[in-house]
């Protein structure tokens, strides 16, 4: 059976940007594929802000674990495992990082986006620089075939395939080139009408919100700037309202009545935020319904089953490291080094 290696980084919840670019074909895929879900713990140090003793990638990790579970993904079907917990993955992280000059590495434009974006300067770590090796080193400690990833991504599986190549070409190894399979919404808007959601903007609806967040959220949403009232004809195409409803909105014949009546301005912004709201609404009650499983809520506050997620991380753990250490087996027999 094929596989697929994909996940997330364990800096806070999941939100419906990881939804759409990644989590639905990890649930579409589950059935085809013997399936890794990484649980990027290590990676989270690479932003300076985590590396604080007031958080815990801990507890993110389980949130990310139940986030998985609660869109739709089975535990006893998929392998979760946390990157910290599989010390083999770093050793192939050395020799790979030996492989890979600077020059390509830094030719990352999602490297060197995330350092403008961010206003990094000179605070970034090498560990942040070294991010996209450290990808490479999971999806092939499993040699994987298929990465369900955003848009934003793809250039980490450029690198993958590039160090498969010189791997393949100098030494003789038999590695696989992974494929990207890019979400059916290679990327969502963020609520203020930015390029992209992402949690350090705080501009996205978490997977965890609850209806009346969700609804505040919504009702708070960009539109079209230059529409004053109601009546007024207003912009469609590129307002982050009608994004979000092609993207999450399955009544086609209401989306499409929708943008008639606001290019007409026979609709106002309101009406169009309340139907959104309803949208998502179907969308998050599936995924808030399976979370009861993996929470209880009591005096007024979550908690989580650890003792179950724990058991789905030691069975994804075990094989990974199982897995992961053939892989660094085989490498280094390759390269010739001693084992």
């Amino acid at each position: 059976m094929k596989r697929i290696l994909t996940g997330d980084n364990t800096t806070g919840n999941l939100h419906l940007g990881h939804l759409v670019g990644s989590i639905k074909n990890r649930v579409k895929y589950q059935e085809q594929y013997e399936t890794f879900i990484i649980l990027a713990d290590t990676h989270a140090l690479a932003y300076p802000k985590y590396l604080s003793s007031d958080i815990s990638i801990g507890d993110f990790t389980y949130e990310v674990l139940i986030d998985n579970l609660s869109c739709g993904l089975d535990p006893e079907k998929v392998y979760f495992f946390n990157e910290s917990s599989v010390t083999e993955i770093y050793e192939i992280f050395t020799i790979f990082s030996m492989l890979t000059t600077f020059s390509r590495n830094m030719r990352n434009p999602t490297i060197k986006q995330e350092i403008i974006e961010k206003s990094m300067q000179d605070t970034y770590s090498m560990g942040f620089l070294n991010f996209p090796i450290l990808m490479a080193s999971d999806i092939l400690s499993v040699n994987a075939d298929l990465v369900p990833v955003g848009e934003d991504q793809q250039p980490m599986i450029e690198l993958a395939r590039d160090i498969v190549e010189r791997c393949n070409h100098v030494f003789g190894t038999e590695f696989k080139f992974p494929k990207e399979q890019i979400g059916e919404v290679a990327r969502l808007v963020g609520l203020d009408g930015s390029v992209k959601m992402t949690k350090s903007l705080g501009n996205c609806i978490f997977l965890n919100d609850t209806s009346d967040v969700v609804k505040e959220k919504v009702m708070k949403m960009y539109t079209d700037p230059n529409r004053i009232r109601a009546s007024d004809p207003g912009k469609v195409v590129g307002n982050p309202v009608f994004i979000y409803h092609d993207a999450f909105n399955s009544n086609i014949e209401e989306v499409n009545n929708l943008k008639n009546k606001y290019l007409e301005g026979k609709v106002g912004d309101v009406e169009v935020k309340e139907k959104l709201y309803l949208a998502i609404e179907e969308v998050l009650n599936p995924i808030r319904k399976r979370r009861q499983f993996y929470e209880t809520l009591a005096n007024g506050k979550k908690i989580q089953d650890r003792e179950v997620l724990d058991k789905i991380l030691k069975r994804g753990n075990e094989k990974v490291r199982e897995e992961a250490s053939k892989t660094l087996k085989y490498l280094k027999s390759k390269i010739k080094l001693l084992d």
